[in-house]
């Protein structure tokens, strides 16, 4: 122990025998990594016993822990969701991760409205006031909220099922407000038209209360009802109805045969299964709602390579079913594993509290829960499969592009640099970074360019790369002070830029001014004609391009790389752009801020409607109070 600090060991010492969470600090006071412990001074004092076999990351990790702290928890099953909030703030580069852990998918369903619309959101119920409603219909914020779904694709799917059986609005409250005829989803039978009077408000809410119970897995009364009505519609000879109600019916059978499992009705239960090799480990998970299987999803944790799969099982389960701030739970009352969990007691009773009722962790050895986590089990290696197979082509492709630049092997970074306008109007710059595990996302980064000075593009281009090249530069090291340095990013091994030889030549002269030497450049240009597929790369000290055949692999991957910056840079411009477009005269009025602002276009559509509407119709606005609602009139009356 005596390789330590003395402040990390003195920490260690005064550790008490009660349940909490620790965190190991490295320089900088940065979070290393972050545990759970039934009694912490056993289980870190372990970590610093002689002869002990650690693995490589958990040795590499005490080499750089320079502190230690902790935090008391009255239970073990507090501990096991302060762990999983605090790997998720603090995202410490020696635990097991999950790398995609955004919010869940709900479905909403506006019933505050006359007419209520469809949509796909990922911002949360409010968890307050979820014991109104079963799981499956969460009533806190305005509406009922359906979900979580695994996937967004799979919620996506959800919605055009419905929109097929039931022909709900999914327009916006702006378009509805604004529309004099019905718009084409009217016309090819997936919208009732409510926006132009096309259905009875009565009607209307008949369908939406199909909607909930389909949604609630009560679909056997939902048939029952469509039956009953199908005949009753075939007795008034109202064939046309009675058509539409058996074609409804016909839907809703073939969605439960495709999706439905051999389970009760009321089945609510996530199959979680874990696949491990040499690459990496894959987790699949099926959500079955309802006996209905509404998707599965599939994550790669990262830090994994030297954990035993049990041990990424429990820590992927706490990630995964702790929710964030202000979430609603998303535990099922049963998860099926596919490994017999060490801490299983202590993992359901942590679950059990999030869920508010007994969650039950378990491996079945028969029967359909069995086959069903056979079913995840495959897919779990299958997607393992795909991803060292694709990261072997990625590989060798990355090998190719060096050989083709002379590069040195193997590329780690690539950068790709793109400028985003319209016209000249809230030009933006983009980032985006290229590694063999693929995109790097958490390194994106957007540059304001709006600047009279820049001209063109290829000025924004050049100040785009002083920016991020000054902190490269051993000029910009050797002004600052020892106090005021901070982290050097790192080091890229290939920059590519969307660009001709004008682009290249202006970044070589920052690259002079800067004295930054040794990076690679590279610019990707698009043919006479624009078209993929007939590109130039340009080299520093090279009269002429490279031009590579037209099915080369390597132009294929320069092509990703090149079209993801676009991709983000145009994201950027778009948002500007947009923003640029909300302002309005509306901004000049007293008590009108983002809020009001946004409220009355939403209720109006358009600035023009909002100057035309008189007081009563102001006043019907939810947060426009009368006397504000007298100043916009007073405002537009003085103007006109």
């Amino acid at each position: 122990m005596s390789n330590y600090s003395a402040s990390l060991l003195e920490a260690v010492a005064a550790l008490p025998l009660r349940p909490g969470v620790y965190r190991f600090l490295g320089d900088k006071e940065r979070v290393l990594y972050v545990g759970k412990a039934k009694a912490l001074k056993k289980r870190v004092s372990s970590y610093f016993q002689a002869g002990r076999n650690q693995p490589l990351r958990i040795q590499a990790m005490l080499a750089l822990a320079r502190n230690l702290e902790v935090t008391l928890t009255h239970t073990e099953n507090e501990a096991l969701i302060l762990e999983a909030n605090l790997i998720k703030r603090f995202r410490p580069p020696y635990n097991v991760l999950l790398k995609d852990d955004k919010s869940h998918p709900y479905l909403h369903l506006s019933t505050q409205h006359p007419f209520p619309r469809l949509s796909v959101v990922r911002t949360p119920p409010r968890p307050q006031s979820a014991e109104k409603l079963p799981p499956s219909a969460i009533e806190g914020n305005p509406g009922q909220w359906f979900g979580p779904f695994p996937t967004v694709t799979a919620l996506r799917e959800t919605v055009k099922w419905l929109q097929g059986m039931f022909p709900i609005r999914h327009c916006e409250d702006s378009q509805f407000n604004q529309r004099q005829r019905p718009c084409l989803n009217y016309q090819i039978k997936r919208c009732s038209g409510p926006c132009c009077g096309r259905i009875s408000a009565e009607e209307y809410g008949r369908m939406v209360h199909d909607v909930c119970l389909f949604l609630e897995g009560k679909s056997t009364v939902l048939l029952e009802r469509l039956n009953q009505a199908m005949w009753e519609a075939a007795e008034q000879r109202a064939y046309e109805k009675a058509a539409r109600l058996r074609d409804q019916i016909k839907a809703i059978q073939l969605i439960q045969d495709q999706r439905r499992v051999n389970l009760t009705g009321s089945a609510h239960l996530d199959v979680v299964s874990i696949a491990q090799d040499d690459s990496g480990c894959a987790i699949q998970i099926f959500c079955v709602r309802h006996g209905i299987n509404w998707g599965n999803s599939c994550f790669f944790p990262e830090n994994s390579n030297e954990s035993s799969p049990e041990e990424i099982l429990e820590a992927f389960l706490g990630q995964y079913y702790t929710p964030r701030s202000g979430e609603q739970s998303t535990v099922p009352a049963e998860v099926v594993v596919n490994l017999v969990l060490p801490h299983r007691q202590w993992l359901s009773a942590a679950l059990s509290s999030l869920n508010g009722g007994t969650v039950r962790l378990h491996r079945p050895s028969s029967g359909e829960k069995a086959r069903l986590l056979q079913m995840a089990t495959l897919n779990a290696q299958e997607a393992l499969l795909r991803r060292q197979q694709n990261r072997t082509t990625f590989a060798k492709l990355l090998q190719d592009l060096a050989e083709l630049l002379s590069l040195p092997q193997p590329l780690q970074r690539i950068e790709a640099y793109d400028v985003s306008h319209l016209q000249d109007t809230h030009p933006v710059g983009s980032l985006i970074v290229c590694t063999p595990s693929g995109w790097q996302k958490s390194s994106y980064r957007h540059f304001n360019l709006a600047d009279p000075q820049l001209p063109d593009d290829t000025a924004r281009m050049a100040r785009m790369l002083h920016r991020r090249l000054t902190r490269l530069s051993p000029l910009h090291n050797e002004q600052k002070s020892h106090a005021e340095s901070d982290e050097i990013p790192p080091r890229p091994d290939l920059l590519l830029l969307d660009g001709g030889r004008g682009q290249l030549n202006a970044v070589l002269q920052v690259m002079q001014e800067l004295a930054v030497q040794d990076i690679p450049l590279c610019a990707i240009a698009k043919g006479e004609e624009r078209n993929a597929g007939k590109e130039r790369l340009f080299l520093p000290h090279s009269p002429e391009p490279i031009v590579l055949p037209t099915h080369s692999p390597v132009l294929f991957l320069l092509q990703r790389i090149r079209d993801e910056a676009h991709r983000f840079a145009l994201g950027s411009h778009q948002s500007q752009r947009g923003r640029a477009q909300l302002q309005s005269g509306l901004d000049q009025i007293p008590g009108i801020g983002p809020q009001r602002k946004k409220l009355l276009l939403r209720h109006f559509g358009s600035t023009k409607a909002i100057r035309e509407a008189g007081m009563d119709a102001l006043r019907e606005v939810a947060g426009v109070p009368e006397h504000v609602a007298q100043r916009i009139v007073d405002f537009f009356q003085e103007g006109s």
